[in-house]
């Protein structure tokens, strides 16, 4: 069913596994979608089974349902249906005509071989809105390889500007490109559907992992249009703002962020070195930048007189930007993320306690919050109700796909 929040009566058909299509249609589902998950019988999404972790059943072992699958799957509703079989393709047709958005991430031309490619579905169902999701977009000539978040990261230049200078090039710790790419697949479908609602026209939306990546480059990107120089990597610093990175304090670690030379200057004031706010070299943003291993080399063992809570409660008083290094551990006890209510717990079926943990959404609304309706499912858990909702099946017509291998 629908949610409550302002996406509700729109209905997702969802082709779509691993990360950048379950974190598009995940997110089109807090905000109140009803989100079909079609998957292969008997296998599902490939992600239920990247653990451990994994959900600790009533038995005290793993269940199968990993950590990362639950990740991106809620407010979902799990349709295990084989779209190989003649059949399989029929029934997705109709489930189709009772949906407003299609999702998929097949290869190109993946679906067009089962007849639910754009073309093949554009004349019958004209209102649809059909996003497509690959590693390299539809058209050039890399459009036939498969794409992967740590490919697109390669690939589109973020690695070559993430890591110590000396150091090689890094990817981010999670799958950025994938969820990057999610976030602006959703906002396309929004965008598509206001069109679609004024005019009864659908459209194609080709999404890449390549392209999103490329216009998350944003000022180093356009660092490089403009200077044509090639951005380098400088580990936690800023290429622009000095001083902007993280300091060992004197039990861990700091990150100082100065945005302006008011900032600059009351930080030496705190740190008892008034003296470098004087220094031509270090006095505004532009000599600091020039500047920046000769003032690093003088701040660091600044830095380590103090405690991170020291430093971080000190500067906030003076509306300098300073915070933690938190693990994950701590950004889920912290007391703002507390407060912020981003660990949400839903009822799971095969649990122990009942329960998952889940990372909120951190989109905040007055009117049409995003809301919890449906925890991950199970693979083909709502097959049936789904069959008899959406197409009127009956309990003998399901038996018969059933034993015919269609659906599971």
């Amino acid at each position: 069913m629908s949610g409550t929040g302002a996406l509700s009566g729109i209905r997702i058909f969802d082709l779509t596994r691993i990360l950048a299509g379950p974190t598009c249609t995940q997110l089109l589902g807090d905000l109140g979608a009803e989100v079909i998950k079609i998957e292969r019988p008997g296998q599902g999404d490939d992600t239920r089974r990247w653990g451990p972790p994994y959900v600790t059943g009533a038995d005290g072992r793993p269940t199968g349902e990993s950590a990362y699958y639950l990740c991106a799957n809620r407010n979902k509703r799990s349709l295990a249906l084989d779209i190989s079989r003649p059949e399989g393709q029929r029934l997705a047709r109709r489930l189709i005509s009772r949906c407003d958005v299609l999702v998929e991430n097949f290869k190109v031309g993946g679906l067009a071989k089962y007849g639910l490619g754009y073309e093949d579905l554009r004349a019958e169902f004209p209102g649809l809105v059909y996003c497509s999701i690959t590693g390299f977009g539809q058209t050039g000539p890399l459009a036939a390889r498969a794409g992967y978040d740590f490919l697109a990261q390669g690939h589109g230049g973020i690695m070559s500007i993430t890591g110590e200078p000396d150091g090689q090039p890094l990817k981010v710790g999670v799958g950025i490109a994938d969820v990057m790419c999610g976030m602006y697949a959703a906002v396309a479908i929004l965008a598509a559907l206001r069109h679609r609602d004024a005019t009864g026209e659908g459209q194609h939306i080709d999404m890449a992992l390549l392209d999103t990546q490329v216009a998350w480059l944003v000022n180093e990107g356009v660092n490089y249009l403009v200077s044509g120089r090639v951005p380098r990597r400088l580990g936690n610093e800023h290429p622009n703002i000095v001083p902007y990175k993280a300091f060992e304090s004197a039990d861990g670690w700091v990150i100082l962020a100065v945005g302006n030379d008011r900032q600059f200057a009351r930080w030496c004031r705190f740190a008892e070195v008034p003296e470098l706010a004087r220094d031509p070299r270090f006095s505004t943003n532009s000599a600091r930048v020039e500047n920046r291993r000769a003032l690093y080399a003088l701040m660091e063992p600044v830095m380590r007189r103090r405690t991170t809570a020291a430093w971080v409660d000190g500067l906030a008083a003076l509306g300098v930007p300073c915070g933690p290094v938190n693990d994950i551990a701590r950004v889920f006890a912290d007391p703002q993320v507390r407060a912020r209510g981003m660990r949400v717990e839903m009822p799971h079926p095969t649990a122990r306690e009942g329960t998952v943990p889940l990372i909120a959404n951190p989109i905040r609304m007055t009117v049409t919050p995003p809301d919890y309706r449906h925890p991950p499912p199970l693979l083909g858990q709502h097959t049936e109700e789904l069959l008899r909702e959406l197409v009127g099946a009956t309990a003998e017509e399901i038996a018969a796909w059933r034993e015919a291998g269609v659906v599971a």
